[in-house]
């Protein structure tokens, strides 16, 4: 695999690693106010959980390497309790279990994903320019 293809296919592992990282941050933000999911409790907020993924065995262990997502796991974090009597979720004490979810976290990793994935863009272009004038210079 020459090393322009392995360049390019490493953003472009990028990109689909950060995607599914703003999905899960735009997920969370959705569900910052559900207090009962299919489960009963209320949401419960997603992480995404990525890892290196090599492109050939036989490259050496020195070549670039892409991502990939390994998984997306729940936090285990307690949930937010709020003093809301009347909300039909309230418990006995009148307080009401919300989700995990921080709205100003969930936007800086929306930002992180977005930064991310413009970075990885930016170097599928500047790959592909670099292909572009090679192939001009070879008329």
């Amino acid at each position: 695999m020459s090393n322009l293809k392995i360049a390019m296919a490493a953003s472009a592992s990028a990109l689909a690693a950060e995607r599914a990282r703003l999905e899960v941050a735009v997920s969370n933000l959705a569900n910052a106010e559900s207090t009962r999911g299919p489960s009963g409790e209320p949401y419960r907020r997603r992480d995404v959980v990525l890892e290196t993924s090599p492109f050939d065995a036989l490259l050496p262990a020195s070549a670039p390497a892409g991502v990939r997502v390994a998984a997306v796991v729940e936090d285990q974090a307690a949930f937010r309790r709020r003093y809301e009597p009347s909300h039909p979720d309230a418990d006995g004490e009148g307080y009401v279990a919300l989700p995990n979810v921080n709205p100003a976290e969930e936007m800086v990793d929306m930002m992180s994903a977005s930064r991310a994935y413009q970075a990885n863009l930016a170097a599928i272009n500047l790959i592909r320019d670099v292909v572009q004038r090679a192939l001009e210079l070879g008329k």
